[in-house]
C-alpha cells in the first residue's frame, strides 16, 4: 500500500467564489486562463471544476504588487 502525502490546508473553490474574490466575470477569468494569465481550474467531477484557493490568493497578491509598482 503506497502513502500518499497529505497538503493540509488546500481548499477548492467555486467559480462565484473566485467571481467575487478577484472581481471578474466568468468571461474575464476564462479569457485570462486561456492566456495563461489565471490560474487553470481543476476538475473535480466530470462536469464540475474548482479553483485552489492558494493560487487566486497568489494571483491577487501578484496583481495587487503590480500594481504598487512606483512609476505607472
Amino acid at each position: 500500500m503506497q502513502s500518499h502525502p497529505s497538503q493540509p490546508g488546500l481548499t477548492v473553490l467555486r467559480r462565484p467564489q473566485v467571481e467575487s474574490r478577484t472581481g471578474l466575470a466568468k468571461s474575464s477569468l476564462y479569457a485570462l486562463i486561456a492566456h495563461g494569465l489565471f490560474p487553470a481550474p481543476i476538475r473535480l467531477t466530470p462536469n464540475t471544476v474548482g479553483w485552489l484557493e492558494h493560487e487566486i490568493e497568489h494571483w491577487i497578491a501578484q496583481r495587487t504588487q503590480a500594481s504598487r509598482v512606483v512609476g505607472r
